[in-house]
């Protein structure tokens, strides 16, 4: 049985890390073989460890003006690279090496409220200013663009009258740890 390998980036928190390890844990199929990180205070790189999962640091430098992180993933030749929470842009080289192969989940229902700098709280502050009904998650392939590689997966929830950027924010991070593992394995199924 041939394993089908992740790759996982991120920068903060690691909860969406740490949710996809939980789901991939027992599925030896599968094995998550690096977490990419550009940030040494991550609490990714904690959790990363706690499964005895190899990780990277990188900086801006390294990332954008050499080949490293690249030959580092060319190495292990994995069959998905998934963005968890990832807030620098992946260089063209990286895109070009995996086509339809890198995936990342965004906080919002694109193409509304994606591109530069439309992460985290700023998405849900921008939701709630603009009263909409509707928020939720849109997982897609990444291309060169911010935010607009293919649509694999959307799910919308419904915003009461007295939400906030921080419950909206809570609701959507509660859709992504359901929905985010789920749509890995099955992209890697079908890859």
């Amino acid at each position: 049985m041939n394993t089908k390998k992740i790759i996982l980036f991120a920068s903060g928190s690691g909860s969406n890390f740490e949710e996809i390890c939980k789901h991939f844990e027992d599925k030896k199929q599968f094995s998550i073989d690096l977490l990419i990180c550009n940030n040494s205070k991550a609490r990714a790189l904690n959790k990363a460890k706690a499964y005895g999962i190899k990780t990277l640091l990188i900086n801006k430098e390294s990332f954008y003006k050499t080949s490293s992180t690249l030959d580092k993933i060319l190495k292990i030749t994995p069959d998905l690279i998934v963005l968890a929470g990832f807030l620098w842009k992946i260089p063209t080289k990286i895109i070009d090496k995996f086509p339809n192969k890198i995936i990342n989940i965004h906080p919002a229902l694109l193409p509304d409220y994606g591109g530069k700098g439309m992460y985290g709280m700023n998405i849900h502050k921008a939701v709630i200013e603009n009263n909409e009904t509707k928020s939720g998650i849109t997982i897609h392939f990444v291309n060169k663009n911010y935010d607009e590689g293919k649509i694999l997966f959307q799910k919308a929830i419904n915003l009461e009258g007295t939400e906030s950027s921080e419950s909206l924010s809570r609701k959507i991070l509660k859709l992504e740890h359901k929905f985010f593992p789920k749509i890995i394995e099955k992209a890697l199924n079908n890859g």
